[in-house]
């Protein structure tokens, strides 16, 4: 059997710029790569050298009024892993977004959040 990592997860916003600000100026990324997509949309790699999101859109994207969480292959959350915990938090909330559901579990620490699009990001620490 072969090491297997994940590269990317590939999420679909309304915004595409809007949203690889929010993510630059929280967790302090940057564009690897921004282009057309299929159908006509644009997608946009933000991350780091190592793994990425492809933030993607086109024309016709509709926003769902269900909780991924009750439908069969929704994206429940983006967890992302930081050293310090409180600067990410601070940054959360100088984005205009609302920390939620802070806890302590061994090994580590979180707090979720939700952008612009409803998406949900889970932002952990094992410092």
């Amino acid at each position: 059997m072969t090491d297997a990592a994940i590269e990317h997860v590939n999420i679909t916003v309304s915004d595409p710029a809007k949203t690889v600000q929010m993510l630059c100026e929280i967790f302090g990324w940057r564009v690897r790569w921004e282009g057309p997509s299929k159908m006509g949309g644009r997608t946009v790699h933000v991350g780091t050298e190592k793994d990425y999101l492809a933030v993607y859109t086109y024309d016709a994207v509709q926003k769902t009024q269900n909780s991924s969480y009750s439908v069969t292959g929704g994206l429940n959350h983006v967890g992302v892993v930081v050293d310090d915990l409180e600067a990410v938090e601070a940054r959360v909330k100088a984005a205009g977004h609302e920390p939620f559901n802070h806890g302590e579990y061994e090994p580590g620490r979180r707090f979720y959040f939700k952008d612009h699009d409803g998406i949900e990001f889970e932002v952990v620490s094992y410092q």
